[in-house]
């Protein structure tokens, strides 16, 4: 059996998790979780009202040390999606922090408040230098009344951890193509994902990871949560974004940055004006970037300031992580790394046959195979059986392939891939190219039928402040110098701002709508 949080057992005062001036220490998380996960026995499922607090942590941890599984749930969803995601997967109780005002049909449900008021007060206690006996926590050894000998500290006993194949959590994926799918993920998946990135990432106890993700998928959740409490090591959470922040949290300790695109554009935006910001950029001992790819500009601009790359990696609800730049190995900026250890990717033509080339410029769709791979969609069979072709999971990403084995995530098939004058061309590489251009700040591009062509290309471009705003055919000329003729935009469209999700994607499918 795997023992997810090692460090739980060791009952240490070595800090776990930090959200503003609220902490607490391996032991006290302990101290909390435990009669949490005690309560929860019996349970099948528990939603977790997953604001980005201590408390939803706490929640997550005592679901996973009781074997009951958690459905993170977006404080920010819908109610039409909140009331099918509850009818999907029928929790049993909701987890929420004291005085939360939940939404009817999460109100609807037996609710339990997670709190962890006795741990935080004796975390004041030991940052006051009084020690925390007086919660009933202890950190050193007891005097016993009966022997006056020594006791152990105490610490509470962790309960019996279900097998690996015993669903951990339940992710709802965005649903942009029908109702949200609740993805059954199993303990192995998330304990491999984990251990496959300390490798990759040469994780340690000693890394304080910083972020200010939402904690309602696997980016902000497992690999940034879950992943700091199974290595031993330190979260400190900001709560909402801002460069002030990154350069607080890295300064004080912080040896790694986890991000999505649009906070490391803010963050290039601003590392050239604020030197402060740089040099904590510079002294972190890795920058990882996800949920979409960084555009190329944003990367060399950092690079420039501060001296450090960013890496990226590739995930998806379904599989958990594939790849990733690895920490010691060489730069490979615009890509998404190597796959992790024990895990296998292929590229597939149209017809499922493998693309064998690695020539960075044949492109395939990704399938995946490996223990990082979920169980199934939550009462959808149909679904399950479509996603997977034999035992390679289809992930719907096209990408292409360089000698060296780093994958670059050309985009969705769905809406990524453009078949144009006979030719496969991704977005992405000419989104990459819009940016380049000093007049533009975002870029998108989609494809639109067309009688000729097949498909023409779509540009959608928000220009960057005070810039003076070019003509739509010296956008396309611009493309078309640094990629090839036929890859040049037919239509250019100006917008204020892109449509994007929470984790900052772009939402494609709402362009032209």
């Amino acid at each position: 059996m795997n023992v997810f949080f090692p460090a739980l057992r060791d009952g240490s005062s070595a800090p776990a998790l930090r959200f503003g001036d609220r902490t607490l220490s391996y032991r006290q998380l302990a101290a909390v979780a435990v009669p949490l996960a005690e309560r929860l026995g019996g349970r099948t499922r528990v939603a977790v009202w997953a604001t980005p607090t201590l408390e939803t942590s706490v929640a997550v941890v005592a679901a996973l040390l009781a074997g009951v599984p958690a459905i993170p749930v977006n404080p920010k969803i819908g109610a039409s999606e909140l009331a099918h995601i509850v009818a999907d997967s029928s929790p049993d109780l909701v987890l929420t922090e004291p005085g939360a005002v939940l939404p009817d049909t999460l109100a609807a449900l037996p609710r339990l408040d997670v709190r962890t008021a006795t741990a935080e007060q004796a975390s004041l206690q030991e940052a006051d230098g009084r020690g925390i006996a007086e919660s009933g926590l202890t950190d050193g050894p007891e005097r016993t009344p009966e022997s006056g000998a020594s006791a152990p500290p105490k610490v509470p006993v962790l309960p019996h951890e279900p097998g690996d194949e015993a669903p951990a959590l339940i992710v709802y994926t965005s649903g942009t193509t029908g109702p949200p799918k609740g993805v059954v993920l199993p303990r192995r998946a998330v304990t491999h994902t984990l251990d496959a990135l300390e490798d990759a990432w040469q994780w340690t106890a000693d890394d304080v990871l910083v972020h200010a993700l939402p904690l309602f998928h696997v980016h902000g959740l497992i690999l940034g949560v879950l992943g700091p409490l199974r290595r031993g090591g330190s979260l400190h959470h900001l709560g909402r974004f801002t460069a002030e922040g990154v350069t607080r949290g890295l300064s004080d300790g912080g040896t790694m940055l986890f991000g999505v695109p649009t906070m490391y554009h803010r963050l290039a935006m601003e590392v050239d004006d604020d030197p402060a910001l740089a040099a904590a950029l510079g002294a972190a001992r890795l920058l990882v970037s996800g949920s979409a790819a960084l555009p190329l500009t944003d990367h060399e601009r950092i690079t420039a300031a501060c001296g450090r790359r960013v890496i990226e990696r590739y995930g998806m609800s379904e599989t958990l992580m594939n790849t990733s730049v690895r920490a010691d190995g060489p730069p490979a900026t615009g890509s998404v790394g190597v796959p992790l250890p024990g895990v296998y990717l292929r590229l597939v033509d149209e017809a499922g046959q493998d693309v064998a080339g690695s020539d960075g410029e044949t492109v395939g769709e990704i399938q995946v195979r490996g223990p990082n791979l979920f169980v199934e969609y939550l009462n959808r069979p149909d679904a399950t059986a479509e996603a997977f072709d034999g035992g390679w999971f289809r992930t719907g990403d096209v990408a292409v392939r360089d000698a060296e084995g780093n994958y670059r995530i050309v985009g969705r098939k769905a809406t990524d891939l453009i078949k144009s004058g006979g030719y496969k061309i991704g977005a992405g590489e000419i989104e990459n190219a819009l940016l380049a251009h000093p007049a533009v700040a975002e870029a998108a591009v989609t494809g639109e039928p067309d009688d000729d062509l097949g498909e023409r290309i779509v540009a959608w471009v928000v220009m960057a402040p005070d810039a003076a705003r070019p003509s739509a055919d010296e956008l396309s000329d611009h493309v078309a110098r640094q990629l090839a003729p036929h890859k040049r935009p037919r239509t250019v469209h100006f917008l204020n701002a892109l449509p994007r999700n929470d984790m900052g994607k772009v939402l494609k499918r709402q362009l032209g709508t």
